[in-house]
């Protein structure tokens, strides 16, 4: 069960993080930063993208319960960051150069040699 939910945590995050790139895209950009706030408060891609941080957290909170932070957090981070990038060159059509592959296959390994501790 620890599992699922360690996957549920990793895949909020990153839609949240997918989320408010895209949300911020559709903020009304202002020189008052009064205005520029209440657009990005506003903004429902960007309340969605808060609702995915608070629950990816409370998701990550309760794997934290039952695994080491050292194993947990390396995880988090480095899939999270795959999924992320991979998602912005699908999705926000951003570039993936040959040097960001090469890293997603050392951050792979390093995600592996973590995990099976």
């Amino acid at each position: 069960m620890t599992y699922l939910i360690f996957i549920l945590a990793i895949t909020l995050n990153a839609v949240a993080n997918i989320l408010l790139k895209v949300g911020a895209e559709k903020t009304k950009e202002s020189n008052n930063i009064f205005e520029l706030l209440l657009g990005m408060a506003t903004n429902p891609v960007t309340i969605l993208a808060v609702f995915c941080f608070a629950a990816g957290m409370a998701a990550y909170n309760y794997v934290l319960m039952k695994t080491d932070l050292s194993v947990a957090y390396p995880i988090m981070t480095s899939v999270g960051y795959i999924i992320v990038l991979l998602a912005s060159w699908l999705f926000l059509k951003e570039t993936l150069t040959i040097l960001q592959m090469s890293g997603i296959i050392l951050i792979v390994a390093g995600v592996w040699m973590v995990a099976v501790n």
